[in-house]
């Protein structure tokens, strides 16, 4: 028996968008599920589960005391550039039980965007080495929270420890603009470093 030919229902002259896979990490409750949502064109699929008793101990709350869910899996959403171009988002798990999920999520990235809370900069760590270890592009991409101090870059790269070719960038994870150029920013890194 024949088999079909790979473009059988496409029509003459039409193009297949090219998909991009980009990751949105960081730390637990530094903003990874909000900014997918804020970005998605769709409804974004998301795997928050209710907090319970059994997080209690294990995830520090003391800067984010009204979070009430965690993601335990990933989020997803999509972004269509143009008719030649489409965005996936999965947003990672924050807490290092989950981390197992990282390698299934960043196989065939093009890069990832590390969101940071400053109040809470060592839960980026892992992240920032993660990417950095697989030599994968990305971002950091620093979360206005409201009490919040602010830094100069130089404090904030340096505390980092990333260097000066990571783009470092301050981003609000709620405003579709801010999160659209932290997306630019990375697919622009992404391109510089395959050239």
């Amino acid at each position: 028996m024949d088999s079909a030919p790979a473009d059988v229902g496409l029509e003459a002259g039409v193009s297949v968008p090219t998909p991009l896979k980009i990751l949105v990490a960081g730390g637990f409750g530094v903003g990874k599920t909000t900014m997918v949502g804020t970005l998605s064109e769709i409804p974004p699929l998301n795997t928050e589960q209710t907090m319970t008793e059994v997080s209690e101990g294990v995830d520090d709350l003391a800067a984010v005391p009204d979070k009430r869910t965690t993601t335990v899996a990933m989020d997803f959403g999509r972004i269509t550039i143009d008719d030649s171009m489409i965005l996936y988002l999965f947003g990672t798990p924050g807490q290092t039980r989950f981390w197992f999920m990282w390698d299934e999520l960043a196989s065939g990235a093009v890069g990832a965007v590390v969101l940071v809370d400053l109040r809470r900069i060592d839960d980026c760590f892992a992240a920032v080495d993660y990417f950095e270890n697989r030599r994968l592009p990305f971002v950091v991409a620093v979360n206005g929270f409201p009490d919040t101090y602010e830094f100069p870059e130089s404090t904030v790269r340096e505390a980092l420890l990333i260097s000066q070719d990571v783009p470092l960038l301050w981003t609000d994870a709620r405003d579709g603009e801010l999160s659209r150029s932290a997306l630019v920013s990375l697919v622009e890194h992404a391109l510089s470093r395959a050239s």
